[in-house]
């Protein structure tokens, strides 16, 4: 179920390049989450690890965690 959430996250995320060539990250309907990086890959990453961890704040702190549909 967890890695389910967590690949239909990462299948929404949308990755700009910046002015100083790095490569930035969003997930659409995950507000506030971020990451970049040098590469694109370094970028997908960076996101992954802060899925991850939002995830288990989230958890933690009893915040709600909007529900993804694994066909988007």
């Amino acid at each position: 179920m967890l890695t389910e959430y967590i690949q239909a996250a990462m299948r929404r995320a949308s990755y700009e390049i910046m002015e100083d060539g790095r490569f930035f990250a969003t997930i659409k309907g995950l507000k506030g989450l971020w990451a970049d990086g040098d590469t694109l890959e370094q970028c997908r990453e960076n996101l992954l690890d802060t899925l991850e961890d939002w995830i288990l704040v989230s958890i933690r702190e009893k915040l709600p965690i909007p529900e993804i549909r694994s066909n988007i």
